[in-house]
């Protein structure tokens, strides 16, 4: 997983509230696995795109510069809905690497931290004002540095956020799950040892 320390990108302005995974990433596409061959269109499929698969002129993420963002500025409840990681790996599929909104669906939230997406949780106005700055100034971008935990928008606006310690180390060091078990490696070994020579009978052939 890559860390993430700091990074400025365009921002996207995405304008739906309750936008869930199934709008991030419609349902019949879940049993292509990641890395699949045009992954990247599954993004907001059935909005950016129409039955014959040609793009919809209308929709943000088609539009240039925006198509080119990195960072989303959502709505309330991003991510609500069903559980699927695939919501995750289509973001890192276009780049995302950070989605700033009001709210989170908890387990989507959880799965961005998993994958490497930042969530941010910054107030409806805030991010409705970031929004603004981003449809006023298209290819605005916004700075998001964790190390001290800022958002900075396109006009130099300041916002600090919160999360939790533990979510912020692994985001910084880029640990998915495995390796934050494989920090604690030398006290694995030592249990494991300590079991061996205690209780020799459970390793018996």
């Amino acid at each position: 997983m890559e860390p993430f320390v700091r990074f400025r990108a365009i921002g996207i302005p995405v304008d739906i509230v309750n936008c869930d995974t199934d709008q991030i990433i419609p349902a019949r596409f879940l049993r292509y696995p990641r890395g699949h061959e045009g992954y990247e269109r599954f993004l907001f499929h059935d909005l950016r795109y129409d039955a014959d698969g040609s793009e919809r002129p209308d929709f943000i993420c088609n539009r240039t510069p925006y198509r080119d963002g990195r960072i989303i500025v959502a709505d309330l409840n991003w991510g609500c809905g069903s559980s699927r990681e695939s919501a995750v790996y289509a973001l890192l599929a276009n780049g995302i690497r950070a989605v700033i909104a009001p709210s989170f669906g908890e387990i989507h939230h959880g799965n961005c931290m998993k994958w490497g997406v930042l969530p941010v949780r910054l107030p409806r106005d805030v991010c409705a004002a970031l929004r603004e700055e981003l449809h006023a100034v298209p290819g605005a971008e916004i700075e998001i540095d964790l190390e001290d935990q800022v958002v900075t928008g396109p006009a130099g606006s300041a916002h600090p956020f919160g999360i939790s310690g533990f979510d912020r180390h692994r985001m910084l060091h880029g640990l998915d799950d495995h390796d934050l078990v494989m920090e604690h490696e030398h006290d694995l070994a030592l249990f494991e040892a300590g079991r061996c020579r205690d209780e020799p009978w459970l390793f018996a052939n």
